[in-house]
């Protein structure tokens, strides 16, 4: 169990499994079971300068072997193509999204400056109020119109990806499931089938929050014991999307649901900000037990009516 690359022909006959130090989609293509492994743990674990004087190749790749070899590592599961092309959707969209808030932002910014107003309207585009209150001002129309020709290409732009988006829920079994939840649209659905990939990594639902950092920290020595705000680990986009899901769940919902009475309750004791932390989280647990279940979403029946008791 050497690493890829550097596997002596001796020694090829009796190797078993290889340790991937190259990205799993280089197109590096080997005949044995591959190891993909944590890059940061692996490196507190093995490449000490008080366990390895010297750094070689060879060196290199007998301690990746060693490692290997006696199970200390922890591996890294690997997903497929298609989440990897998906993810990258979501997050061209979600650039572009941003890039066009930022040039309506710079837009609003140079009408400030002359003491003028974006009116909000119902119906009318961003560029047709941006006109109509630089009205008569020649020099402000001519600073302002190269950026609203910007802000008009960026959003035909999003059209295009978020029409891509809308196709690929409408042939998703999964997406179409995960929908089903409250507050839950497209392109969080999306995000879940992106970042998890595969329900049957995780034997609980309850981990899910761990794994996209929507559980506190926790410093714990002797008599010390903190515990801080979320760890923020793994993909930020989707926690992201979960805590957008929750404020619409929260405070656009008009059902009435048991996590959305919780959340509220929560948000009385400490704070709104919060409680969309921890509604976030247990609509993460909440979608990955509706994946891996293949079941939808089921909305709780009323209250049976108590039985009158017996004269």
């Amino acid at each position: 169990m050497w690493g890829v690359g550097v596997l002596p022909p001796t020694r090829a006959r009796a190797a078993r499994r290889v340790h991937q130090p190259v990205h799993p989609y280089s197109g590096q293509q080997t005949p044995l079971a591959a190891v993909c492994a944590q890059s940061n743990f692996r490196f507190r674990c093995y490449r000490n300068p008080k366990v390895q004087i010297n750094k070689t190749d060879a060196n290199d790749a007998l301690g990746l072997a060693q490692i290997v070899r006696t199970g200390w590592h922890r591996e890294v599961a690997v997903k497929g193509m298609d989440a990897h092309a998906l993810r990258l959707l979501l997050v061209a969209r979600s650039q572009l999204v941003s890039q066009r808030q930022a040039v309506a932002n710079t837009v609003r910014g140079l009408l400030k400056a002359f003491g003028l107003r974006v009116l909000p309207g119902a119906g009318r585009p961003f560029a047709h109020r941006v006109r109509a209150a630089a009205e008569g001002n020649d020099a402000l129309l001519a600073i302002a119109e190269p950026m609203l020709l910007a802000w008009q290409a960026l959003r035909e732009q999003v059209a295009v990806l978020h029409r891509r988006l809308l196709a690929r829920a409408k042939a998703d079994e999964a997406a179409k499931r995960l929908m089903t939840v409250p507050g839950v649209g497209v392109v969080v659905s999306l995000a879940c089938t992106a970042v998890i990939d595969d329900p049957a990594r995780f034997k609980r639902s309850s981990v899910v929050g761990a794994y996209l950092g929507l559980t506190p920290r926790r410093q714990q020595s002797s008599e010390t014991d903190r515990t801080g705000r979320i760890s923020k680990c793994c993909d930020g986009l989707f926690r992201a999307y979960l805590f957008e899901a929750a404020t619409v769940l929260l405070t656009r919902h008009p059902k009435s649901y048991t996590l959305k009475e919780w959340g509220l309750a929560l948000a009385r004791r400490s704070g709104l900000r919060r409680a969309k932390v921890a509604v976030a989280r247990k609509l993460a647990v909440v979608m990955h037990s509706i994946w891996k279940s293949g079941e939808g979403f089921r909305w709780p029946g009323p209250a049976a009516a108590p039985v009158a008791a017996a004269a």
